[in-house]
């Protein structure tokens, strides 16, 4: 798990993060392998140049999520093993955003990592902050109990297991106020930024006047590849670092209501018709 991690770190809307949301949406569908041209082609009509693209597949490779490989003489690359674990863990995140209602259980990580371990420490921290744990005190993590099986594939890849302890509890008791707590917990400021972020950049395609009439069967243009693509890389991180609190947790005025409704009447439009253009794409 440890060479292939959930790639957190290319920007929405660099050529990398665009690459890998492409392979992320259709190189599974198509069977696992796709052509180095098709790759290309499917780039161009997101606006990026074939250099450009082959040296994000250059950078995909490195990170392991794909690896060349020949079929029937032609050129093309395939999903590893690890990062078709990645991709499956990232459709369930992004296609099925958390929401916790009250009753539901919460998951305390507490652990202690020497010095001689820091390393092991940093990483520990880093990958819990990217699936959208919270930080009570140093040693002393909390998320939503649906997530304990990930955090449990965390300490294990880190062999950290055994400096740590998990338990699962019902709501927190907390000396103030419930919402005081998760904004010392949370950093929620930056995940609502990241909400009104989508919904900037992606409300002028919310007005009915897209393509398709709300079941996703618009006219399968590079255009409309184009608008999907780029609403999910945009918001494919979200979904890791929200953590989908109970209400009494938020703030009044939380946007990740309206962005979740957004993201998910763009994709009812664009889905189908972006599929559609990629399969005659491939077929071309």
């Amino acid at each position: 798990m440890s060479a292939v991690l959930d790639d957190m770190d290319s920007r929405p809307g660099s050529t990398t993060s665009l690459l890998r949301t492409v392979i992320g949406l259709y190189l599974r569908e198509a069977g696992g392998w796709m052509s180095t041209r098709h790759i290309i082609a499917l780039m161009e009509a997101l606006g990026v140049a074939a250099p450009v693209s082959r040296t994000a597949l250059s950078r995909l490779k490195k990170k392991e999520i794909v690896l060349p490989q020949m079929r029937h003489g032609v050129a093309g690359f395939a999903v590893t093993e690890g990062a078709a674990a990645m991709l499956a863990r990232g459709d369930r995140r992004i296609f099925n955003p958390r929401l916790m209602s009250p009753a539901d259980r919460w998951c305390l990580v507490s652990f202690s990592i020497p010095e001689s371990e820091r390393e092991k420490r940093h990483q520990l921290r880093r990958r819990l902050h990217w699936i959208g744990c919270g930080t009570v005190a140093a040693g002393l993590w909390i998320c939503p109990d649906s997530l304990r099986e990930e955090v449990e594939e965390i300490l294990a890849d880190l062999e950290l297991r055994g400096m740590a302890t998990v338990f699962v509890t019902d709501t927190p008791l907390v000396g103030g106020s419930l919402r005081d707590a998760a904004s010392a917990w949370w950093d929620l400021e930056a995940v609502a930024e990241l909400h009104r972020d989508f919904i900037r950049h992606h409300r002028a395609e919310d007005d009915g006047g897209g393509p398709g009439n709300g079941s996703g069967g618009g006219p399968a243009s590079a255009e409309t590849f184009a608008r999907y693509v780029r609403c999910i890389d945009r918001w494919r991180i979200i979904p890791y670092l929200d953590p989908g609190l109970p209400a009494e947790f938020l703030p009044e005025d939380w946007p990740g209501t309206a962005g979740i409704a957004l993201f998910e009447r763009l994709g009812a439009v664009y889905s189908r018709a972006s599929a559609d253009f990629v399969r005659r794409t491939l077929e071309g």
